[in-house]
């Protein structure tokens, strides 16, 4: 058993980003305007408008799934349909929460490849039973990047996609709650990877990057502005004390602190999927791409590596699959402690047999 457990569970699991930290406590001094009406949270705007490049509407969430599901509902009618991956997030681990603030709208899961939407499959899916009133119609289609798999869209995927939901005259929406960690690995700007590929709403994750409860929504379509903002204070996501989720940001953006970040989770992802590439008997499922890594190891090597204190996701996707995800927080020196343990683990096991 390790003396404190490493976990690689998810980059849930790490704690606050001092940036952060300390923006909270800057905001802490004083009285400020309630419901977002607080300097921090109006200059966050046009923060948010400089950094992509563009005129953006801005409304702030605590979580993750509100983001999205706000999102998609202020896209996507009762009796519309948003179109996504079959294994993205909104599908699997969202509650049906779409489907609820939506008030009905369904989830049509795709397949594709590498976690991935495919743009010839998606143009098909997006004129089945179009204009049929005894069918949910096509209204939005969502994208996650980086995908549930690890996996990035690259620009011109995204390109591909907006493009035929121009055609379909629906919106596309951005599942962006790993969104620094793609936008780094692809190395282009936040406008290249969003609104000039079409996207119209994009949920601008930070949580899993550093940040304690705080989520964006960013609408580069402003007729999107007033429906979610009454969305929001409906669902009870108008926090009162705002200042407090935009400081957050705040600091989350402050000298590119978001970034530096994203790429040390990256980074040690790397390092880690470098090290199991080379390992007998262990076979990376999925691309490495961010901060998620995907591999095929021995049922016996998983209940040895538990039992000494690592902590990850497996099982859930096949037998003998384990999820490794890193984060900001990850040390070299916590990969290098995983990969030491799968190397004995063989003469380790003969002698002191797996704990159940």
């Amino acid at each position: 058993m390790t003396a404190t457990p490493i976990n690689f569970a998810s980059d849930n699991t790490a704690g606050a980003a001092p940036e952060v930290l300390d923006a909270l406590i800057a905001a802490n001094h004083g009285p400020a305007a309630p419901y977002g009406n607080d300097p921090l949270t109006q200059t966050l705007e046009q923060r948010f408008a400089a950094l992509f490049e563009c005129p953006v509407r801005m409304l702030l969430v605590s979580t993750g799934t509100a983001a999205n599901a706000l999102s998609l509902a202020s896209m996507t009618p009762p009796w519309g349909s948003v179109l996504c991956h079959a294994d993205s997030h909104i599908q699997h681990d969202e509650c049906g929460a779409p489907e609820f603030f939506s008030g009905g709208a369904k989830l049509q899961p795709l397949a594709g490849a590498a976690g991935k939407l495919d743009p010839d499959s998606l143009a098909v899916a997006l004129q089945v039973k179009k204009g049929d009133v005894h069918a949910v119609q096509p209204s939005a289609v969502s994208v996650t990047q980086c995908t549930e798999i690890g996996s990035v869209y690259t620009l011109d995927h995204l390109d591909a996609i907006g493009a035929v939901c121009r055609q379909a005259g629906v919106g596309l929406h951005m599942d962006g709650a790993r969104f620094a960690n793609a936008l780094v690995q692809l190395d282009c700007s936040p406008a290249d990877m969003t609104w000039k590929r079409g996207v119209s709403a994009l949920s601008f994750g930070a949580t899993k990057n550093g940040a304690l409860a705080a989520e964006a929504v960013l609408l580069f379509d402003p007729a999107l502005a007033e429906p979610l903002a009454f969305r929001r204070k409906r669902s009870g996501h108008l926090l009162s004390k705002m200042r407090f989720c935009a400081a957050q940001l705040h600091g989350y953006l402050h000298d590119d602190a978001w970034l530096r970040h994203a790429r040390h989770a990256n980074a040690m992802a790397t390092r880690l999927a470098s090290g199991l590439a080379a390992m007998p008997g262990v076979q990376l499922s999925a691309p490495v791409e961010a901060n998620i890594v995907f591999c095929q190891l021995p049922e016996a090597m998983i209940a040895a590596l538990l039992a000494q204190g690592f902590q990850f996701y497996h099982g859930r996707w096949a037998t003998g699959v384990a999820r490794l995800v890193t984060s900001f927080a990850t040390r070299p020196e916590q990969v290098d402690a995983l990969l030491a343990a799968m190397r004995v683990w063989p003469a380790d096991a003969a002698i002191h047999p797996a704990k159940k």
